[in-house]
C-alpha cells in the first residue's frame, strides 16, 4: 500500500526556501568549488545508502546532473553559469538543515524540496547541458570518435549549421523568387 501526500507551497513558503538558499550561498562564498561539489557528492552518497523514498531519491539524484555540468571539461561551463550552479550546490554544504539528515524517512525531504526548486531555477542551463550530452554521444558514435574529443565548440557549430540549413529550407519553400 502506498500513500500519496501533496505539498503545496505558498509564495511565503517559497520565499523561506529562497532565503535559506541565499544564506547558504553567503556562508559558503569563501569555500572552493571543490569543497562545494564534494558536499553535494557526499549528500548523493549518503542518500543512496539511506534508501529513502522514491520522491526524495529522484530529486536528490538530480544533483548529479549539476555536478556533471561543473566537472565536464567538454561542456566548458562559462563563469556566469558555473557561478549559478555552484551557488545552488552551496546549500548542500550547509550543516544546518531544516530537517536534520539523520531523521529517519524525512531527513532528506528539505534537501529534495531544495533540489526541486533549484533545478527549476537552473532549467535553461540543465536543458542546454543535456542537449550537449546527447549531441556528443550521437556525434561521437557517428564519427567513430571518443566522446571526450567533442566539446562545446563542436556542439555550438553543429547547432549553428542546423539553424542555417533550416533557414535555407524555409527560404526555398516560401520564396517568391524561385
Amino acid at each position: 500500500m502506498s500513500l500519496r501526500i501533496t505539498l503545496e507551497f505558498s509564495d511565503e513558503d517559497l520565499g523561506y526556501f529562497k532565503n535559506l538558499a541565499e544564506q547558504a550561498m553567503k556562508s559558503t562564498e569563501a569555500q572552493s568549488p571543490e569543497i562545494i561539489i564534494s558536499a553535494a557528492k557526499t549528500l548523493l552518497s549518503n542518500m543512496s545508502k539511506s534508501g529513502g523514498s522514491q520522491y526524495i531519491q529522484s530529486r536528490i539524484s538530480q544533483l548529479q546532473v549539476l555536478i556533471n555540468m561543473l566537472e565536464d571539461s567538454g561542456w566548458g561551463m562559462q563563469s556566469v553559469g558555473r557561478g549559478r550552479v555552484l551557488a545552488a550546490l552551496a546549500y548542500f554544504n550547509n550543516p544546518e538543515d531544516v530537517i536534520p539528515d539523520e531523521v529517519p524517512v524525512l531527513g532528506y525531504l528539505d534537501d529534495a524540496i531544495m533540489v526541486e526548486l533549484l533545478t527549476r531555477e537552473l532549467k535553461p542551463e540543465i536543458e542546454a547541458y543535456e542537449d550537449f550530452v546527447v549531441y556528443r554521444a550521437s556525434e561521437a558514435k557517428r564519427r567513430g570518435l571518443d566522446p571526450s574529443r567533442l566539446d562545446r565548440a563542436d556542439f555550438l557549430e553543429a547547432r549553428e549549421q542546423a539553424l542555417l540549413a533550416r533557414m535555407r529550407r524555409r527560404r526555398r519553400s516560401g520564396s517568391l523568387f524561385r
